[in-house]
């Protein structure tokens, strides 16, 4: 195993870890990855490189891992003995994965910089492979190509769920679902999204994805009354949720096409904020396409004179813009990011794909939308409203989420109120205990785990970690299937209140260490 060449380099990749995400952390993973290109430590280049595309994914800037992962790529080719065992390897070919879908997300990536990289994933997991075949499928999707688009999408579905390269296999369903939507099959849409909303949640954003997915087909199928059900549930969670953004163009045209014109504006006046910070230049350019369809529709009912506040940003001053106005400005944008990613290319297909959605008609006669204050299953309805944010009060499950959804961080709700997610190598699951559910516990457990003739070892690593860390406190456990499970878990008594400013706080140093104790526990060799 090759050692750290540069000790003073490895100190500085472990402080650089510890910064707080944004452009100082990349900045500083950047100059440590340069520095030890420098200086022939491709030890510690590789592992700067692999912590700052993991930075890029938590700012939501995937376009810009590309390059870091080409370098990774090409240094272990050189080096098969940097990566850490297969886990080592089938983390690189995930962040493989993602830099190829960053090419579906902006025009700032090349289109031949990401044909590269998913021929390389080809020739390492083979052509046939679930993974490749569908970034080969959305590609030909993505260019208009639909007879590939067909044939690549057979390979996907048969394809092995399981495969760790194969991304969320239980957001599968709603991807499939969404290019069956776009080829005109909504009945085969609804389908494939059997198993997402009928079965157990495969992973933290559903069923509210799979449900946002299914807004369109079941309009046009004639089921108004369960897409204005599901739009109501999806949305509850979707208008709060950072990483929800790309599921709010699909609120927007059910509001748009089921008839719910002026509610669509309240949606559209709500989240117009946050077209100016989107998660990429898909998202964004769907949702002006989805806010102008609407804003036209809106016109066109009489509705053309309400006025939508725009916060000002850049250099376009804050204003109150009528809704006329206002779907000329969304159109012009969605038009011009189509415009950018066919020049990027070389086809006409995103500019032909908006114009269509431009040009829809409603679809269904408005039906009744269920109370938006129905209370969530689990909920008490008698459980008073939030706090301020500097306002003490009990810890609660509401104010729990609430920390999570402020943060922008998806998570699933277990039936016994424990609150999971993942981030980084870690899952981390918030539980209530004490007698009035006044303690809040974090467990974070580390998706790696060690052979069992490895426990000397993990028991010197979790003594090392409790010695020189404050935050969380590790140990090891034997679940009797020959592996070992590495954990780590930081109590907190609040049984005189917490406000929800500061159960922030503690939300994300539970969160930000315990994925620090998963990652060090994924880089031992």
């Amino acid at each position: 195993m090759t050692a750290f060449r540069d000790r003073g380099l490895a100190d500085a990749l472990a402080d650089a870890r510890d910064l707080p995400d944004g452009e100082a952390r990349c900045a500083e993973l950047e100059r440590i990855a340069a520095r030890a290109d420098a200086t022939g430590d491709p030890r510690t280049g590789l592992a700067a490189r692999l912590a700052l595309i993991e930075a890029y994914l938590h700012l939501g800037e995937r376009w810009r891992m590309v390059e870091p992962v080409r370098r990774c790529v090409a240094t272990v080719d050189r080096q098969p003995g940097l990566l850490d065992g297969a886990g080592g390897a089938e983390r690189l070919r995930r962040h493989q994965r993602q830099a190829v879908e960053a090419l579906f997300g902006t025009p700032r990536v090349a289109l031949d910089q990401a044909r590269s990289l998913l021929d390389d994933l080809a020739d390492r997991l083979g052509p046939a492979a679930g993974p490749v075949a569908e970034l080969r499928c959305r590609l030909a999707d993505h260019l208009g190509d639909e007879p590939t688009a067909r044939r690549e999408y057979d390979r996907w579905s048969a394809g092995d769920p399981s495969d760790p390269v194969a991304g969320c296999a239980g957001c599968a369903p709603a991807r499939r679902a969404e290019l069956l939507a776009g080829w005109g099959e909504p009945a085969a849409a609804l389908a494939e999204l059997g198993p997402a909303l009928d079965g157990e949640p495969g992973c933290t954003d559903q069923p509210e994805r799979a449900l946002a997915a299914g807004l369109l087909p079941w309009l046009r199928t004639g089921e108004a009354a369960r897409a204005a059900r599901a739009h109501v549930r999806a949305y509850r969670r979707h208008r709060r949720e950072r990483a929800a953004f790309p599921q709010l163009a699909a609120h927007l045209r059910f509001c748009a096409l089921g008839g719910h014109l002026a509610h669509g504006l309240d949606v559209l006046a709500e989240q117009l904020p946050r077209l100016d910070h989107p998660a990429d230049d898909l998202s964004a350019m769907e949702f002006a396409a989805a806010g102008a369809l609407l804003c036209g529709l809106a016109v066109e009912a009489g509705l053309g004179g309400r006025r939508i506040h725009r916060p000002g940003h850049g250099a376009r001053p804050a204003a109150e813009v009528d809704v006329a106005t206002l779907g000329g400005q969304l159109q012009a944008l969605a038009t011009a990011l189509a415009g950018s990613f066919d020049a990027r290319n070389g086809t006409g297909h995103q500019s032909g794909r908006i114009a269509s959605w431009l040009a829809e008609r409603p679809l269904a006669e408005p039906v009744p939308l269920p109370d938006e204050d129905d209370a969530e299953p689990g909920d008490s309805p008698a459980e008073p409203g939030p706090p301020g944010e500097e306002e003490v009060a009990p810890l609660s499950l509401r104010l729990l989420t609430a920390a999570l959804d402020a943060r922008g961080d998806a998570y699933l709700l277990e039936p016994d109120g424990t609150v999971a997610g993942r981030w980084g190598e870690a899952v981390v699951q918030f539980r209530r205990l004490g007698e009035q559910g006044e303690v809040l516990h974090a467990r974070a457990v580390a998706l790696r785990r060690l052979p069992a003739d490895r426990r000397a070892e993990a028991y010197a690593f979790c003594n090392a970690w409790n010695h020189d860390r404050l935050l969380p406190a590790a140990y090891v456990h034997d679940p009797g299937d020959g592996t070992l499970l590495l954990a780590a878990d930081i109590t907190t008594d609040l049984a005189y209140g917490v406000a929800p400013a500061q159960l922030v706080v503690l939300v994300t140093a539970a969160v930000s260490t315990g994925a620090a104790f998963a990652e060090a526990v994924a880089a031992l060799p």
